[in-house]
């Protein structure tokens, strides 16, 4: 099947979606239209950003369009689809439009449904020392992550796997299995397997302040914020009323063991 067999718009909107966009289009599947969310001033400067798939959708010449809101009358203006394909939207998609296609709305969430609804599904697995996590390419309704199951994928997780090398596996593994079912969803010969609700676990959003740790506390929960929050919030300490980010830590010997960090103000430096 070639992705002219397939009418689908793509929600999405950070690089976890943008690398999915890349990952479908090099096995023959490209979005007829691309939504993401509205360009943002960030930085210091406070510049007008594109997001990273409104930067790919240009780069690969696909209409995008970029709704503040969902509304009503943007919905009735999109095209028919047969296909709705959502990764990291970042906005409540109204029970209308999740069911306007003739096929729905599919989901790739990073967690083994019903384990982990919600938008830190891999810091959630990470926090809580998990073994093993996966991929769930979910048929969605209009109930945070509860829709039934199309297909899954398991990986196990190191010990010391961290948030950004994972992530990387879940983004092509994700992509694999929504390509590998795509064909079966189009001709409507895979059926939604219903979650077992009595097992669902949720997670928050993260925020900044969510990476503050004690150096004192237990070795094994700090590891693991360590490796869920790498990248972005990082984790942190204070000392003496001022801020040192931890930019380099290991787990040895079941002691969480720091060997770099960023004084507030100063440049990294090794810790003593």
């Amino acid at each position: 099947m070639s992705s002219t067999n397939l009418n689908f718009i793509f929600f999405g909107t950070p690089t976890v979606a943008s690398k999915t966009l890349e990952l479908l289009k090099s096995k023959g599947y490209i979005p007829k239209l691309i939504i993401t969310g509205p360009d943002k001033p960030s930085g210091r400067g406070l510049e007008v950003h594109e997001t990273p798939v409104s930067i790919w959708a240009k780069e690969n010449n696909i209409e995008c369009l970029k709704p503040e809101k969902l509304t009503p009358e943007f919905i009735e203006s999109l095209q028919e689809t047969e296909l709705n394909i959502v990764v990291a939207y970042g906005k409540i998609i109204p029970e209308i439009l999740i069911k306007k296609p003739e096929l729905g709305t599919i989901n790739i969430h990073y967690s083994l449904l019903p384990k982990w609804r919600g938008a830190s599904p891999l810091e959630a697995c990470l926090l809580n020392g998990d073994e093993e996590t996966g991929v769930s390419i979910q048929q969605m309704e209009y109930k945070l992550d509860s829709g039934g199951v199309l297909a899954e994928e398991k990986i196990e997780i190191g010990i010391n796997d961290t948030k950004e090398e994972l992530r990387d596996t879940l983004i092509n593994l994700g992509a694999d299995v929504l390509s590998h079912i795509l064909p079966k969803i189009k001709n409507k010969e895979i059926t939604p397997k219903p979650q077992d609700e009595t097992l669902a676990t949720f997670c928050k959003k993260i925020k900044k302040e969510d990476g503050e740790i004690n150096i004192d506390g237990n070795a094994k929960e700090n590891w693991n914020k360590y490796r869920a929050y790498s990248g972005w919030p990082g984790v942190f300490f204070f000392q003496n009323g001022k801020r040192i980010k931890i930019t380099k830590a290991k787990y040895e010997n079941s002691s969480f063991v720091i060997e770099k960090v960023i004084r507030e103000g100063k440049k990294e430096t090794i810790w003593k």
